[in-house]
């Protein structure tokens, strides 16, 4: 049986040259992960005996190794041209909230991370995770792409810093004219939408390339200092190591945190109470976040039925269940579905084949672990925004005109980028759309499981603020 065959190209109408180009332009959009995710651990992860930077690399391999696992069964087993890995916000929820903050071990909170992957695997393998996010009401699922977008345009946009935080006004449109990481986004940004608009294949990849290139050149012309257009620490090591001392100077052995892990296993019991809050709090995040992801994600890729859902979406829910299970083995926070795969859709992409090519090129970048360093996160941001852009056509599917839509899609999708959130903006639709169908007079529509989940979120928020307030008050 050919790939073509296996992943069944012809079903999806695609080809094995849209799937390449598809699965390089996910991993591009998503490669800033392999830097910012053990840039954000290794501030809670510390090993007796290693520096920072030792530690730090030993994360990056976690993150990699973990990532691929999780893309291989979205590969083979989902068919999905979806890419994962650890996912941003859990990871800061993990340094900056449980360990820094609640003062748990980091070996206790891969131990949290491990059982909300065991407790996915299991509601996954029962169908109770399809069955939920079933639940969620039209106006929801069709909301969710929009959101998504406007989410993903917001975060670009602060990257390339077009937009800039304000006292006054909490954002402001940020000065092209003293921002060099400004000026040369937007160029590279206008240089992406226009080969988008004239239909030129590989647009978003041409665009992240071009404009990291350029931002490398003007600094190594000296038109700008180091560290503006490129990241610091790697214009240091290209200038004092040179590539091939870059390349080895990586860390692969990654094995003490693995052994913190174990360790972590053997603490539970020592503050439960604690314990089972940090698992609950991965859990529902998670829960939401990939929801939302998959089903945004696959709204644009066509993918959804007629009420607006994923058919088998039980398959790629357990890559997500099985990388979190063993990232959290091998040192790293929650694996999650990434909303960059929309780059990957936007291309062409539709099978697993291009999940699997992003995977191969995660697995390959252990090879050259601080070269991906190099790439600038204002240029892998440029994706961000073409998409978000994009993605804002889900509006369409929404019936504007009904009460209950119009609230509950509107909540949807502003909530999510004002919270920098998936699940909160899930969470406003989900809360809003019983209470809104009811004052109507329509309580009869609501299904006794959406009166259900949306109650359930009530409860959680009620909990998260409380144990929030509890926090900062310690």
């Amino acid at each position: 049986m050919g790939v073509a065959e296996y992943f069944g190209f012809d079903e999806y109408g695609t080809d094995l040259e849209t799937e390449l180009l598809a699965g390089l332009t996910t991993f591009l959009a998503m490669s800033y992960v392999i830097v910012v995710n053990p840039a954000i651990l290794s501030e809670a992860i510390q090993i007796e005996g290693y520096s920072g930077q030792e530690v730090f690399q030993m994360i990056a391999v976690a993150t990699i190794l973990s990532s691929v696992v999780a893309i291989l069964v979205m590969a083979f087993w989902a068919n999905r041209p979806f890419g994962l890995a650890p996912g941003m916000g859990l990871n800061a929820f993990f340094a900056f909230t449980v360990v820094l903050g609640l003062g748990v071990p980091w070996e206790v909170a891969l131990a949290a991370v491990f059982v909300e992957g065991v407790i996915f695997i299991l509601l996954t393998a029962i169908g109770a995770r399809r069955y939920v996010i079933e639940l969620f009401p039209e106006p929801v699922k069709f909301a969710v792409g929009a959101g998504i977008g406007v989410f993903l345009l917001f975060l670009g946009l602060q990257e390339m810093e077009v937009v800039v935080t304000d006292e006054a006004t909490m954002v402001t449109l940020g000065n092209v004219a003293t921002s060099s990481i400004a000026a040369l986004s937007l160029a590279g940004l206008a240089l992406t939408l226009v080969l988008w608009a004239r239909g030129v294949r590989g647009s978003i990849v041409i665009g992240i390339v071009t404009t990291a290139l350029a931002g490398w050149i003007l600094t190594l012309a000296g038109v700008v200092a180091p560290g503006v257009l490129t990241p610091g620490n790697s214009y240091e090591q290209v200038t004092q190591d040179g590539l091939t001392g870059m390349i080895a100077s990586v860390q692969y052995d990654f094995t003490p945190l693995i052994a913190g892990f174990i360790d972590g296993l053997g603490q539970i019991t020592e503050d439960p109470l604690v314990f089972v809050l940090v698992v609950f709090t991965f859990f529902f995040v998670d829960f939401f976040d990939t929801a939302g992801t998959l089903i945004g994600v696959s709204q644009i890729a066509g993918f959804l039925d007629e009420e607006g859902d994923l058919p088998e979406i039980e398959r790629p829910l357990m890559a997500d269940a099985v990388g979190t299970t063993v990232g959290a083995m091998i040192g790293t926070s929650t694996v999650t579905t990434y909303i960059e795969s929309s780059t990957g859709v936007e291309e062409g992409g539709r099978t697993g084949f291009t999940a699997l090519v992003v995977g191969v090129l995660f697995a390959l970048s252990l090879l050259i672990v601080p070269l991906m360093a190099a790439i600038p996160q204002y240029a892998t941001y440029i994706a961000l925004v073409v998409v978000g852009i994009i993605m804002l056509q889900g509006v369409a599917d929404i019936d504007w005109s009904d009460p209950a839509w119009a609230i509950s899609s509107g909540l949807t999708i502003t909530v999510m980028p004002l919270t920098t959130s998936i699940a909160n903006g899930l969470a406003a639709g989900i809360m809003s759309y019983p209470l809104i169908k009811a004052s109507m007079g329509e309580a009869k529509d609501v299904s006794l499981g959406q009166w259900v989940l949306a109650i359930a979120f009530v409860v959680y928020f009620a909990a998260y603020f409380a144990a929030t307030a509890g926090m900062l008050a310690f």
